[in-house]
């Protein structure tokens, strides 16, 4: 982002949140429990959030974020966000299953009836570098416009029908883009990813793998 949009946006502010970042990783990586690592990831959550919007460079008057609202999305970045990470944890549920383990029993993510607790857990390593960068493509690119939602009564905001074909079809495209994955050096299709994700995991319980190795990308 700094790289290639620099004069539209407050670089030292990028760097500054980059660096924060950069800080929660490791201390992720030494957390002595659950409760610590979820508190971490809490304020690096917010840290990232707070500059979601100055990703955002087209069509502002109607794509702006404030906050993250679900159960409803309250604005349209929102109803993208909430629309891909559903979309991702079907992804990594299905990987899961593929790979005979089961999406709902989770490790950072606790067991609710009904949720997907481990499904959600491998979303985690896939909101940024996938979803989110998927909605602000959306968005800056102008392939999702203002037209392409409804908003209700109480001011829940979703994805129209025409909407959801849209954004379906470029999430197809984007699932067969290709890259080099970083821990096992081969290439593959993004789509791809929440399966060989999955796959890790199970190696990693039944002790074909010292340790998880988590998809890391910048």
């Amino acid at each position: 982002m700094t790289r290639d949009h620099a004069p539209r946006i407050d670089c030292d502010k990028f760097v500054q949140k980059s660096q924060f970042l950069k800080e929660a990783v490791n201390q992720a990586e030494s957390a002595p429990d659950m409760d610590t690592l979820r508190g971490i990831e809490g304020e690096a959550a917010a840290i990232y959030f707070s500059v979601f919007d100055d990703m955002i460079l087209q069509q502002k008057e109607d794509f702006y974020f404030h906050a993250r609202s679900r159960r409803p999305p309250l604005d349209r970045v929102n109803a993208l966000l909430s629309f891909s990470y559903s979309l991702m944890t079907n992804m990594c549920a299905s990987g899961l299953e593929a790979v005979g383990l089961d999406p709902y029993v989770g490790f950072m993510h606790t067991d609710k009836p009904g949720r997907k607790s481990l499904a959600l857990d491998i979303v985690e390593e896939f909101r940024a570098v996938f979803c989110d960068r998927f909605v602000l493509t959306l968005i800056n690119k102008r392939f999702i416009q203002p037209e392409h939602f409804d908003i209700r009564e109480d001011g829940a905001v979703y994805l129209s029908e025409q909407g959801r074909r849209i954004f379906i079809e470029h999430w197809q495209k984007r699932k067969y883009e290709e890259l080099r994955h970083p821990y096992l050096n081969e290439k593959m299709q993004w789509g791809m990813l929440p399966y060989v994700q999955s796959l890790l995991l199970a190696r990693m319980i039944r002790s074909d793998l010292d340790c998880y190795p988590p998809f890391l990308w910048k």
